[in-house]
């Protein structure tokens, strides 16, 4: 098996129009499974900082009862959230997930600027239990390999 194969890819906030002054919407990913985790927070065009940017964590599928994962809250020092000027970058949050909790859910607001963020986001899960077998799997629609 080839090391790179071993890892999924989930879009947990979907490319889309500007959002300005409000809550990016992202699906709560079920971590099952995973050694580590990575959340990868695309921005693109920006005129205001962002205004909350961390993950929670949950035993319950709906986040009942969740709580912030330490650590992983750009707004808590030495981390900054990103800045109006943090256009086309890309902002990650790893998670060891041992003795993690089993649903992560990234709460994503950005702020009130003239016209607001283009955001998406991903997560990338590695050191799986069970090795994924296919591009669907994976999380991917198509993939190619070159070499």
């Amino acid at each position: 098996m080839i090391e790179a194969l071993r890892h999924r890819t989930v879009i947990v906030g979907s490319p889309k129009v500007i959002s300005d002054n409000a809550a990016v919407t992202t699906a709560i990913l079920d971590a099952v499974g995973a050694g580590w985790v990575t959340f990868l927070i695309v921005l693109g065009a920006m005129d205001i900082a962002v205004a909350a940017l961390k993950l929670t964590e949950s035993d319950d599928s709906g986040m009942s009862g969740a709580t912030d994962v330490p650590g992983a809250d750009f707004s808590v020092l030495p981390a900054t959230l990103p800045s109006a000027t943090a256009d086309d970058t890309v902002v990650a949050i790893h998670v060891n997930m041992l003795g993690r909790k089993r649903y992560l859910d990234l709460t994503f607001t950005t702020g009130d600027g003239s016209a607001g963020t283009y955001s998406t986001v991903l997560a990338q899960m590695f050191g799986l239990q069970q090795t994924p077998d296919s591009a669907e799997t994976r999380g991917f629609g198509q993939e190619l390999y070159a070499g």
